[in-house]
């Protein structure tokens, strides 16, 4: 274990103390880790005591506070919880206390320096001889030594009290950022282990899915077709193929179809011959031949022409290509994985994608839930871009306030894991130093779309179909229905989570869901999913 002694100083207590110590005492505290290393005690240290700043202004004043913390460390581990100490100034004292965690000695506070209430004529007029012959100007070793408090018994029992405090203090700094530190480990750890394939991260039963096909698959070399909306994931997930697959130690290369035109695209897949065109100044070669051996990843492959689709389609089933302004087919051998958020068998019906390529590219398909799909993995993916912003930011870790969490569930996210990902971002940057991020920072469009959720005055959008009129027992039951079929869908089904959810015992939502015939077959019917 080893304290952070650099930020010791800053905490509010020990400045405190610190400032108190300094005015009633004249003393200073530095701070010694178990290694006998000095910290905030240097000449360019604001001090209370004027002897100190003399001292420490000396050519030698560290090595001789060096030797004061080399006589208080000496058999350290027999001494009570604060001690003093004979510095090397004689007749000069100090006061040590120990920073004990879990047993373990981890360093010490000194207070320094004060003479006893009993030092006489004769010990302050040698102590002062003794600066001198150390180099000290006559007039400047009178002077701070003049200025230096005699303290009585009652007044170093009380400072030994305040000294023990601080050290507590720092003891317990530490235990908190060590339990804060073990906290977020486990948490990544249990992320790791439990909710995490790759660098997909998800507990819902949807991704569990996704992982469990994605193992089976692992050792596989066939052709593997990802569909999902912009912002799902889709990279990571090919990431996750090639890095779980036997090509993990080959190269793995992604481009996006749709950011090409017809000729560029054709150029850079499949590579080009010098003088092949204008601009083409030399041999160049395409993503297929780079990623020989590796994977290639064809995202937006629905972008793509029809032209171009009976290129790929040929590289597919023979691995061989010809690069532009060639006349010598390349020979490569490449695991391709597609992706596309195009629904491709209406494209095939409208004759815009060829049902060949559909074919080949589809042997094994991976479907992507949107997020609004997979509620139950919003906190977890909040926790997780949260603990990764802090770290990069160097911040302390900052937490979620509860209604802030409520209106990032209640949104639809229709821009899915990437959207989620920098809106936390923008939180990190917004929220500051504070360390609870309350709801009134986030995205104007998420605010808006929880007052319109839930309603304003009269008939807001999310009681749409709900009866106002009649009795209020119907209007009631029909507002019940309402929140309950919403809250279903939105659950993922999860009753015990809806149930807590509405404040109602789990039995009570099972007995309402029946009443209603609001069980998953029922309704699926009901709002035709």
């Amino acid at each position: 274990m080893i304290i952070d002694w650099k930020n010791i100083k800053e905490l509010h207590v020990n400045k405190k103390m610190e400032q108190m110590i300094g005015q009633w005492y004249g003393l200073d505290l530095f701070y010694v880790d178990e290694q006998s290393r000095i910290h905030h005690a240097g000449k360019d240290q604001i001090h209370h005591s004027h002897f100190f700043k003399v001292q420490m202004s000396h050519a030698y004043g560290h090595e001789w506070l060096e030797q004061d913390v080399e006589k208080a460390y000496e058999g350290i581990a027999g001494k009570e919880a604060v001690f003093s100490y004979q510095c090397f100034f004689p007749h000069v004292q100090g006061l040590v206390a120990k920073v004990m965690v879990d047993g373990e000695f981890l360093g010490a506070v000194f207070a320094y320096p004060f003479f006893q209430d009993d030092v006489t004529a004769a010990q302050v007029e040698e102590t002062v001889k003794h600066m001198i012959s150390c180099g000290i100007a006559e007039a400047e070793a009178r002077d701070c030594v003049g200025k230096m408090r005699k303290l009585f018994p009652r007044e170093r029992s009380y400072l030994k009290e305040m000294l023990d405090m601080v050290a507590d203090e720092v003891a317990t700094f530490h235990e908190e950022i060590s339990k804060r530190e073990a906290r977020i480990h486990e948490l990544s750890s249990e992320v790791g282990n439990r909710y995490r394939y790759h660098n997909l991260i998800g507990k819902s039963k949807k991704m569990q899915q996704i992982y469990n096909l994605l193992q089976k698959i692992a050792n596989s070399e066939s052709t593997i077709m990802i569909q999902g909306e912009n912002g799902t994931g889709k990279e990571l997930v090919a990431k996750a193929i090639h890095y779980n697959s036997p090509r993990k130690d080959a190269v793995f290369m992604a481009v996006n179809c749709s950011a090409f035109n017809d000729n560029l695209l054709d150029s850079e897949l499949f590579g080009h011959v010098k003088g092949s065109f204008t601009g083409a100044i030399k041999d160049k070669k395409g993503f297929f031949e780079v990623a020989n051996g590796g994977t290639l990843f064809l995202d937006e492959i629905g972008d793509t022409s029809l032209t171009m689709q009976v290129k790929l389609l040929r590289v597919l089933q023979e691995g061989t290509f010809i690069p532009v302004g060639g006349t010598q087919p390349k020979k490569v051998n490449v695991r391709v994985i597609a992706a596309t958020n195009k629904n491709l068998k209406e494209m095939i019906a409208k004759g815009e994608f060829r049902e060949d390529l559909y074919y080949r590219i589809n042997v094994i398909n991976v479907q992507l839930p949107s997020l609004r799909e997979r509620t139950d993995d919003i906190p977890l993916l909040m926790d997780f871009f949260l603990e990764k912003q802090c770290a990069e930011m160097g911040k302390p870790l900052k937490t979620f306030a509860k209604k802030t969490l409520e209106k990032m569930l209640d949104y639809p996210w229709p821009g899915n894991v990437r959207e989620l990902e920098n809106e936390i971002e923008r939180l990190m940057v917004l929220a500051a130093d504070d360390k609870n991020i309350t709801p009134e920072i986030l995205n104007q469009r998420i605010l808006d779309h929880g007052d319109s959720h839930h309603g304003g005055e009269g008939h807001g959008p999310g009681l749409k179909g709900v009866n106002t009129n009649g009795s209020l027992k119907e209007a009631l039951e029909e507002l019940e229905i309402h929140m309950i079929r919403e809250g279903l869908k939105r659950c993922g089904f999860n009753k015990s989570r809806l149930a807590k959810e509405l404040g109602i015992s789990r039995a009570g939502l099972i007995m309402k869901v029946e009443k209603y015939g609001l069980d998953k077959r029922q309704l699926k019917r009901v709002v035709g999913e």
